[in-house]
């Protein structure tokens, strides 16, 4: 008996070593993101590993499309979404831990033009776009699946513009694609989000499309799978915390008292 917990000690001290080393070394915390949110989580993730053993590794798309590679498998720990749809996606599926989900930020849809644009142009009814477009295109997301396109869809049907655009659009695969297209000139205009115009010199906002006219644009948050306590969660906590609040203000995002 004497050994036998002699070995146990052992045991158990070997474990409690390994832990340690395990915590020095931290772990890699698998984070997809909305790829409107690229540049504000990359100085989130520089500002958490700055003080973190643990890694993050980001992963930026359409949420539709993280949402699909989260359903098949992909090994994500975190999903930050564009739209509460596409977490709702997941969260039917049972593959979100549905008490950690929440709403910590919120966007706005813009107009933007080239740099050298001159043009200010209020957004409503009478909003001239052919003027606009000239023989040039409407870059948006696919309203399809990405967010920010059916955003943009369900504002441009409410002022009746939607019919008369028809032809006139040129889709892309999430927000940034939009954004890059007007950046090199490939698209008259364009319609993204408020934070994705803030990240370019080369594009200008033109026109701000009045909140009312979509839904709310909120991101949802939510850890994947049941597997709690662990780097996953810990980075979890940091990104809701007064740190992340502070970067995502300051790349345009608006941020709520209680998500």
């Amino acid at each position: 008996m004497r050994r036998v917990g002699r070995r146990a000690a052992v045991l158990a001290a070997a474990a409690v070593l390994c832990l340690g080393a395990g915590a020095a070394r931290g772990e890699t915390v698998m984070l997809f993101a909305a790829a409107s949110t690229a540049q504000a989580i990359e100085e989130v993730v520089a500002t958490y590993q700055a003080t973190h053993a643990d890694r993050v590794k980001a992963v930026f798309a359409a949420s539709s499309t993280l949402a699909r590679q989260i359903a098949q498998g992909a090994p994500a720990d975190i999903f930050l979404s564009a739209s509460r749809d596409w977490m709702d996606y997941l969260e039917e599926r049972g593959l979100i831990a549905a008490d950690s989900r929440v709403h910590p930020l919120a966007n706005r849809l813009v107009l933007i033009a080239p740099a050298a644009s001159a043009t200010v142009l209020p957004i409503d009814a009478e909003t001239d776009f052919a003027t606009l477009l000239g023989g040039g295109r409407l870059a948006m997301g696919d309203p399809g699946h990405v967010p920010a396109g059916i955003y943009a869809k369900a504002a441009l049907e409410r002022l009746g513009h939607w019919p008369r655009l028809a032809g006139r659009l040129a889709y892309t695969s999430d927000v940034r694609g939009a954004l890059a297209l007007v950046e090199r000139g490939e698209a008259a205009a364009g319609i993204v989000y408020a934070t994705d115009a803030a990240v370019s010199e080369r594009v200008r906002v033109i026109g701000a499309f009045p909140a009312e006219l979509t839904p709310p644009i909120t991101y949802a948050l939510a850890l994947i799978g049941d597997d709690r306590g662990g780097a996953a969660e810990r980075f979890y906590h940091f990104l809701l915390g007064p740190e992340a609040r502070r970067l995502f203000l300051r790349h345009g995002f608006l941020v709520p008292d209680d998500p």
